[in-house]
């Protein structure tokens, strides 16, 4: 699997906002994960150009991240222009 316990445990430490292993449920540790995954399944649908299906749930993935980065746009503006510079996502 691509998406280790490990991996992920990196990702919320590294993005989180409370930077501890248990920090899943922070807008800043999802949006991280979202990422990855999306950039995973950005680079597998490069070489699998008719799998629909990964497609529809890539594009369902996006929408997700854009519901929590608007979220956190509207609650805190500093904490979303900080992750949106660490993950150097653009608006």
């Amino acid at each position: 699997m691509y998406l280790t316990k490990e991996k992920k445990q990196e990702i919320f430490e590294n993005h989180g906002r409370l930077k501890s292993k248990d920090d899943t449920g922070s807008a800043e540790s999802q949006i991280a994960l979202f990422t990855y995954r999306i950039t995973h399944l950005t680079n597998h649908l490069k070489s699998n150009k008719k799998d629909h299906s990964t497609r529809v749930g890539l594009l369902r993935l996006v929408g997700k991240r854009r519901r929590l980065l608007n979220y956190l746009q509207e609650i805190d503006i500093e904490r979303y222009r900080a992750i949106l510079k660490e993950l150097k996502l653009r608006k």
